[in-house]
């Protein structure tokens, strides 16, 4: 560490210049970094949904689907002709990697009024009151890709009036943006409320905005060093905030130190060698508690945790580093400014509740070890959501058009069933009406309910089969009432 604190006391211009010139790889590698706005991704490759999700994507593009919600009537009263409808499904396949949408004209000719329609298929298609109908638009790649999200944002913007999106890929659209725009801010929060705070704890106006241009140098390294990984979306959302809550930490007790030990030193380099050298060890434990917590998420199967483990592991890394090396350089040039901006803290005195607690602590000691068990409690009856659509806006979309889904269609969650195709159309048709039989199913789309079992697939058309059949496989999709992630969908 000598080496280090006086390479930091001699040279602290050169590291300030060094540590400057640094953001400018990491911010271009920031800027091309993959941001993952699929969680599902992160599951587990032994799992059945999981192996079926990738059946979907790699045989069928069904991976990553969007349900769009047209209404049929228009304010006035008056119907939205089945060739407008068309017209609209044509503008959507027409977008950059849309693979295929499908609506009740596969099936059946675009002609027939829905009024008419047989039963099996305006009952998948159309709402209950015919006001909404819907089609499935399927993409060539994942609901996480950038090229899907632009496709999803694309639609929106052809979309008319009291027109709505479902489905994972405009979930992932509708989150990227809400989490691009809303993160800068909450960050500049965090920024404002860290500075204020210290400005009322610390004796100079000026240490603030160094330590947290400091940690905002550190924050920068961290997401730039993300580029050959890439990162989630909920990681990107919390790695700021959090390094700069750990980081600070250690940042105000190096700042503590050389105040300290400038009382006693003859220049403020060797203090700085001094604080340095005395806080290196504290800092050095404190940092590898924390560092083995973050680690800790790398043993979790759902690889999400090792994503933010492995983040914030090095933002710990990287964060005490910075301490050590760019902030005595920062506090060693604006010495002066420091000392020019001194003022008094603005902290009250604690010493009568310090007083009162010590001379009271037994009695303490056993008021928290009663609150434990209460707070126990409370805690094993917390409920947890698992539902990515409830943490959407109810404004956006996505949340309106799962909401209509709900209202209009009796539908709120969509499965697909892989079957083997040499399975006997006769069984085939017994499964699919047990699984209507299911409770809280509320509809279900396959090929023989539509086509039939007698006829051959040979003279039916290639966009009806492209869509249920792929390379042996055949694929279903089964609507239930009940929401996402709750014990009812599970069981």
């Amino acid at each position: 560490m000598n080496r280090i604190s006086n390479l930091v006391v001699k040279k602290p211009k050169l590291i300030i210049l060094i540590s400057l010139l640094l953001l400018i790889p990491t911010l271009v590698s920031y800027i091309f970094t993959n941001i993952n706005y699929d969680i599902l991704t992160y599951l587990p490759s032994h799992l059945d949904s999981v192996k079926g999700e990738k059946i979907l994507e790699e045989d069928f593009n069904a991976g990553s689907m969007t349900i769009v919600l047209v209404r049929t009537v228009t304010d006035n009263g008056g119907k939205v002709s089945s060739n407008t409808v068309v017209k609209l499904k044509n503008q959507i396949s027409e977008i950059d990697h849309v693979y295929n949408v499908l609506w009740a004209d596969n099936l059946i000719d675009s002609s027939v009024p829905g009024d008419i329609l047989p039963d099996d298929i305006k009952n998948v298609f159309y709402s209950g009151d015919a006001e909404y109908t819907m089609m499935f638009v399927s993409y060539d790649d994942t609901a996480s890709s950038k090229d899907v999200i632009k496709a999803v944002e694309k639609i929106k913007k052809i979309l008319p009036d009291d027109c709505y999106l479902s489905g994972i890929s405009a979930m992932n659209a509708d989150t990227k943006e809400m989490t691009d725009r809303e993160s800068p801010i909450y960050i500049a929060i965090a920024v404002v409320l860290a500075i204020a705070t210290m400005m009322l704890t610390m004796d100079s106006f000026v240490t603030p905005f160094i330590l947290v241009g400091v940690i905002g140098i550190a924050v920068v390294y961290n997401l730039g060093t993300n580029f050959l990984t890439g990162i989630s979306y909920i990681t990107q959302s919390i790695a700021a905030i959090l390094q700069l809550g750990v980081t600070v930490d250690y940042s105000i007790f190096l700042v503590n130190r050389y105040n300290e030990e400038r009382r006693h030193s003859a220049t403020k380099e060797e203090a700085m060698s001094r604080a340095l050298n005395g806080s290196f060890t504290s800092l050095a434990g404190s940092s590898l508690t924390t560092l083995f917590g973050f680690l800790a998420l790398c043993f979790m199967q759902l690889t999400l945790g090792m994503n933010i483990g492995i983040v914030m592991a090095k933002g710990v890394i990287i964060g005490v580093l910075s301490v050590l090396i760019i902030l005595p350089a920062f506090l060693l040039v604006f010495d002066d400014a420091i000392n020019r901006h001194k003022h008094k803290p603005f902290t009250p005195n604690f010493g009568r509740l310090v007083a009162f607690v010590t001379k009271r602590k037994k009695s303490f000691a056993v008021l928290f070890l009663i609150i434990i068990i209460p707070s126990l409690i409370l805690s094993m009856n917390v409920k947890q959501n698992y539902n990515l659509n409830a943490d959407l806006p109810e404004d956006s979309v996505t949340a309106q058009g799962t909401a209509l889904l709900k209202e209009k269609f009796n539908m709120t969650t969509s499965h697909f069933i892989i079957v083997d195709d040499s399975i006997p159309a006769s069984k085939l048709v017994k499964m699919e009406g047990e699984i209507q039989n299911v409770k809280g199913v509320s509809s279900m789309l396959a090929y023989d309910m539509f086509v039939g079992t007698s006829i051959p697939d040979s003279i039916v058309p290639d966009d009806v089969i492209s869509v249920v059949k792929q390379n042996g496989r055949q694929v279903m999709l089964v609507n239930s009432i009940y929401e996402a992630s709750t014990d009812e969908c599970n069981s």
